[in-house]
């Protein structure tokens, strides 16, 4: 099953296994960005469909990152439809291969206690998480930050947000959209909150990296945030940035970095000043 909204005349946020992709549109052309589960692949064709298009429509599919909940529809499209798939040099050799990065089983099986975590578990696990493919051929994106949209319908902007994997993108869409693919969530299962946050500390593989990506977010000229997981965020990149490291790092790191206390309190008790 599949939720498909619309974010703005063009740009749709698609919803499967606790993950999202999204559509953009350019007359009858779409650009796909990330592509679900293995699992939600039947979702990922539904949503081209739900929105008055045709798989063959999608000239290209980018991704965020080479984790499995992003890549699973890729590789159907690329069989199908010979369906072009870009993602950044520093995560296609995994990809390539299957080897994708995975948190460490004893990481999960510690917070399956957690409220909604074993159903995630479980949604998971009948979505692919525990099988293995492999998506060779990707087409590297530009190497450094050429602030260059990409020839494809929408018009993306890759920018190297790594940290939550090496090869981690966001792209910023026009209209002031960004999508931060796991750079920056709004929700998961396993946390506790919703609202602007990073993962997951054990899905990152280099936490320190993804903390420092933050600030090249919050310097971005973008005001929706589409994420990788949870709802749509809607507000300044700074802003969305502060809330998640003042999560990440605690009140008192939050404060020294300029935050007022009352900012901090308010973060704390709505996880979102935008909602």
């Amino acid at each position: 099953m599949v939720a498909v909204s619309r974010v703005a005349p063009d740009v749709f946020r698609c919803t499967g296994t606790h993950v999202n992709w999204y559509l953009l549109r350019e007359g009858r052309h779409l650009t796909m960005i990330d592509a679900g589960w293995a699992g939600d692949t039947a979702a990922v064709v539904a949503s081209v469909v739900a929105i008055g298009c045709d798989p063959r429509d999608v000239r290209a599919i980018v991704i965020t990152h080479a984790h499995a909940d992003h890549l699973g529809g890729a590789l159907h499209f690329r069989r199908e439809y010979g369906t072009p798939v870009h993602m950044a040099t520093a995560d296609a050799a995994r990809a390539a291969n299957g080897d994708l990065e995975r948190p460490r089983i004893r990481d999960v099986v510690r917070r399956l206690g957690k409220r909604g975590a074993a159903r995630w578990a479980v949604d998971v696990a009948r979505a692919g998480a525990l099988r293995r493919r492999a998506l060779p051929g990707a087409v590297p994106l530009p190497e450094g930050d050429s602030w260059e949209p990409l020839d494809l319908p929408g018009g993306p902007v890759p920018v190297a947000t790594p940290g939550h994997t090496p090869g981690s993108t966001s792209y910023m869409l026009p209209g002031g959209l960004l999508a931060t693919g796991d750079a920056l969530i709004t929700a998961h299962p396993l946390g506790r909150l919703t609202g602007p946050q990073l993962s997951p500390g054990f899905f990152a593989h280099d936490p320190g990296a993804a903390d420092a990506s933050l600030d090249v977010l919050s310097g971005l000229d973008a005001d929706v945030v589409l994420p990788g997981h949870g709802p749509v965020w809607r507000g300044s990149l700074g802003e969305a940035t502060r809330i998640a490291r003042w999560r990440a790092d605690g009140a008192g790191a939050s404060l020294r970095r300029g935050a007022s206390v009352r900012e901090a309190r308010t973060w704390q008790r709505s996880g979102s000043s935008k909602g």
